[in-house]
């Protein structure tokens, strides 16, 4: 039996490779930032490093997500046109979740560079935007278990429950009285 050919399968392997980063840091990046909005943890001079350290991740974040989308451009199998890759819904691969993929892509965009438009839009319009990251991640979650090939594999699974309870956990301590 021969094994397939890696360089095959080079732009789906960097895309798949990019989505995955994305989840990683965008996951961090939220719990920090549900940290923070939390009031944890409660030291002097820990704020400022958990800001860097949340701006850093959701950057990353943002850069891997675009790597993500873009690379799927040159895959073999699914042949996606630029405008599948930015308008969801329009791509044949898992259409569904596919589309709630670039749903939240856009909106990570938007609501991520929202935060250098912080000054010109307001503080207090810009906290209540921020507050709409949890559906950025809830909606990478969905698209990662919805179109993700890597969707049934223990390692990644592991990887979402580790980081989505504290995320759900986190969330309620904020929202509820």
């Amino acid at each position: 039996m021969i094994a397939p050919d890696p360089l095959n399968y080079t732009w789906w392997l960097a895309s798949r490779s990019a989505g995955i980063v994305a989840l990683v840091a965008v996951s961090v990046s939220v719990i920090i930032g549900l940290m923070m909005a939390n009031g944890l943890p409660n030291r002097p001079g820990v704020k400022r490093r958990l800001v860097s350290v949340h701006e850093s991740t959701a950057l990353a974040g943002l850069v891997a997500i675009a790597v993500h989308g873009v690379t799927l451009v040159g895959d073999k199998f699914l042949h996606p046109s630029l405008s599948q890759i930015a308008v969801p819904f329009t791509i044949d691969y898992r259409p569904a979740f596919t589309g709630l993929g670039i749903i939240a892509g856009w909106l990570a965009v938007i609501l991520g560079l929202s935060f250098y438009a912080r000054r010109r839009i307001g503080a207090r319009l810009w906290r209540r935007l921020h507050r709409f990251t949890i559906l950025v991640w809830a909606l990478a979650v969905v698209h990662t278990l919805g179109a993700g090939t890597d969707a049934g594999e223990v390692w990644l699974r592991g990887f979402m429950v580790l980081t989505g309870v504290p995320i759900v956990f986190l969330f309620l301590r904020r929202i509820l009285p």
